[in-house]
């Protein structure tokens, strides 16, 4: 099965160490959440999943091979990153912004070919923003900006998408929208990780979670065993009650323990 790999990862960052001999594996067809404090490593995981920042001990798979075999344009034909602030400020169009995903199978300046086009057409149309195609990226909404952003990462056609808070500051129905387009990534056979800290998202959307704790996985796996009262009680430092939602889904209200 195709994978994404740490193993014993350690990064240091202006002399702080971020990430403590972290374990983590992504599968395609999984849709799975990295969730923890603030400050407890979750987008530098990202990061240096995604190839972006070097590692000072450890190692990270692809497919069974070591990431730093690969060049930086074959790992970017392969795993997709998205940051939290995506810089969509310049006037480019929409189809612009989107077609820049196909950079690292045909590079900047050439010809797009027929195939370009049809996966940026199929990218946009994925996302729902193919009748803003035309349209400045900098007179959009926040939640069609990230759309956008995603968009431009799946006209890579990549095997891993990785998003880093890819619904904060949004409103409730365009961090929905998100999530459920994450979802049908995995449904699709991608594999789609993504920080937060909306640990209700997870545990409606997700099917696999990891619990980072102080730059450490304090757990990982499926998410019925990773996120309960138990775990985020310890991780989180709060109290977690569980109620149920009119699907059956398990809801968390949080209280501060005094």
């Amino acid at each position: 099965m195709n994978a994404l790999e740490a193993r014993g990862v350690t990064v240091v960052r202006g002399g702080r160490r971020i990430l403590h001999g972290v374990d983590l594996r992504v599968e395609t067809g999984v849709l799975m959440a990295i969730a923890g404090p603030n400050g407890s490593g979750k987008s530098t995981l990202l990061r240096a999943l995604a190839g972006i920042w070097g590692l000072d001990a450890g190692s990270i798979s692809l497919g069974g091979k070591p990431l730093h075999s690969f060049d930086r344009r074959a790992i970017a034909q392969r795993i997709a990153f998205v940051s939290q602030d995506n810089h969509l400020d310049f006037p480019f169009t929409v189809n612009e912004i989107v077609a820049m995903g196909r950079y690292p199978h045909r590079g900047r300046f050439e010809r797009a070919t027929t195939f370009d086009r049809q996966a940026i057409d199929d990218a946009m149309e994925w996302c729902g923003i193919t009748a803003l195609r035309n349209r400045a990226v900098n007179t959009l909404s926040g939640g069609e900006r990230q759309r956008v952003a995603i968009a431009r990462s799946l006209a890579v056609q990549p095997d891993f998408i990785l998003l880093d808070e890819p619904t904060a500051n949004l409103d409730v129905e365009h961090a929905i929208r998100i999530l459920e387009l994450s979802a049908s990534f995995a449904r699709a056979g991608k594999a789609v990780v993504l920080a937060t800290h909306d640990l209700n998202a997870v545990v409606r959307y997700t099917s696999q979670a990891a619990l980072i704790e102080a730059g450490r996985v304090a757990l990982s796996g499926p998410l019925e065993k990773v996120v309960n009262s138990q775990t985020l009680d310890q991780v989180f430092q709060v109290r977690a009650e569980v109620l149920t939602s009119a699907d059956g889904s398990p809801v968390y209200v949080f209280h501060r323990k005094d």
